[in-house]
């Protein structure tokens, strides 16, 4: 059975526009608010091609209305509106966070893009070779699903293989990439891997909180890099500071795949590049949003959102006989 109507808050991105109206697909209306970025492009999507195809297929004009303000405001009244039926929100995470506390105090079911930053855990058996590759594959843009933490033994194979992945990362966008460490001693062990010293920009905190930040770079490739004693240690850390979301175990033992899999608090756990985690990529279905676990698992769902798993269910009950009971 269908929800109703949706509402649908997006930053930019206008393509997601276009996507989100599969919701049309289990007999859903759909409201859109988008960001000033993209409100032209929105327009121009609306005119061009959404209402022209929603008449060909006899469909009403207003099962997809576009709400024409620039203003934040709008996405506000959108989302505390009686009449919605599930709010989704993407964007960045306090601006997505802001849009669900105001759904949910309307009492209005949301399902929101979380908080970003994948997390790779890099085994003691793992391939060097298969290790750069993932690295560098997790860093090729800047969104959600990139690698943001990278926990590993102290070995200076790893961390040259680690180090390798990021510098060719860095090297495609012709920059110098941003390293972050816990401590002096992690500084020093990080430059004793490095081919030259200028080759990346390090920064050292004092202890891991910035493992929690989601570095949010455009050009030049950020991470972190947290060396830990043991698997189980690294998990610990990822359950601890990140917003519970991807997580990579890079190893060539099935049993440190298991370890990763049975401690990590996450819906999306690999054993390669992170930045699979995409709808379109992964299911060829349009994603609407990706759902972390920051705040508990996900009840009876996966982590990624379509069109037409956007539906309720109802049980329906014809009787034939009427002396039938219990």
């Amino acid at each position: 059975a269908p929800l109703g109507v949706v509402g649908f808050v997006f930053e930019g991105r206008p393509n997601v526009f276009a996507d989100a109206t599969g919701v049309l697909r289990s007999g859903n209306t759909v409201v859109f608010r988008i960001g000033s970025d993209a409100l032209e492009t929105a327009r121009e999507i609306m005119a061009c091609a959404l209402l022209p195809a929603l008449k060909s297929s006899g469909l009403p004009d207003g099962a997809v209305q576009l709400i024409d303000s620039a203003e934040r405001s709008s996405g506000y009244a959108l989302f505390s509106h009686q009449g919605l039926c599930l709010a989704v929100a993407r964007g960045s995470g306090q601006a997505v966070s802001q849009l669900g506390a105001v759904a949910r105090q309307s009492g209005i079911p949301v399902s929101l893009h979380g908080t970003g930053g994948a997390w790779i855990l890099v085994a003691d058996s793992a391939s060097p070779e298969r290790v750069t590759a993932c690295v560098r594959h997790s860093l090729d843009r800047k969104v959600c699903n990139t690698v943001n933490v990278i926990c590993l033994p102290r070995s200076p194979v790893l961390i040259a293989a680690v180090l390798r992945g990021i510098t060719e990362a860095s090297a495609s966008r012709s920059t110098r990439a941003i390293i972050h460490c816990a401590s002096s001693a992690d500084e020093l062990e990080i430059k004793r891997s490095l081919q030259a010293s200028d080759e990346v920009e390090l920064h050292v905190h004092q202890g891991d909180d910035h493992l929690a930040e989601e570095w949010e770079w455009d050009q030049r490739p950020e991470v972190s890099i947290r060396f830990t004693e043991a698997l189980e240690e690294s998990c610990e850390l990822f359950n601890s500071y990140s917003p519970r979301f991807v997580v990579a175990a890079i190893s060539e033992e099935e049993k440190d795949f298991e370890i990763v899999y049975r401690l990590c608090e996450a819906p999306f756990v690999g054993d390669g590049f992170t930045r699979w985690v995409d709808g379109q990529y992964a299911l060829a279905r349009p994603e609407l949003g990706l759902s972390n676990w920051q705040h508990g698992r996900l009840f009876a769902r996966g982590g990624i959102l379509s069109g037409d798993g956007v539906f309720s269910v109802r049980y329906v009950m014809h009787q034939t006989d009427s002396s039938q009971h219990r």
